[in-house]
């Protein structure tokens, strides 16, 4: 069955850097476009990056451009989000997300927290 597992979250202070890990299975992980969503406590969850199959086109949340980078190994199968310049409100669970023939999977999700 499909599995979206997510590594990488923590502490870090303001303007610190932190990196995502998605690990995938269960489908031909470079079929699908890959997906990084956060939710914040009290927020709705957002659409922070996806990243197309092969990875030539990526897009991203306004509020992150510049400082969080998306991409993926589909040899590892693995989608990962790079994220620097952090601020506090990008404080949120992160989660990692694809649509496979029309079912939506989600990780666990990761905490990161930006705090000094």
């Amino acid at each position: 069955q499909v599995q979206l597992v997510e590594s990488g979250g923590g502490l870090v202070q303001p303007g610190g850097s932190l990196r995502l890990s998605c690990a995938a299975s269960g489908f031909i992980f470079s079929n699908y476009v890959m997906s990084w969503y956060r939710q914040a406590p009290g927020k709705e969850r957002e659409l922070v990056a996806l990243i197309s199959r092969i990875g030539g086109s990526t897009n991203y949340a306004n509020s992150v451009k510049g400082r969080f980078t998306i991409s993926r190994d589909n040899a590892k199968k693995t989608v990962y989000l790079q994220m620097n310049s952090l601020k506090p409100e990008d404080a949120a669970v992160y989660y990692c997300y694809a649509l496979v023939d029309y079912n939506h999977y989600w990780g666990q999700g990761a905490q990161v927290t930006v705090s000094s």
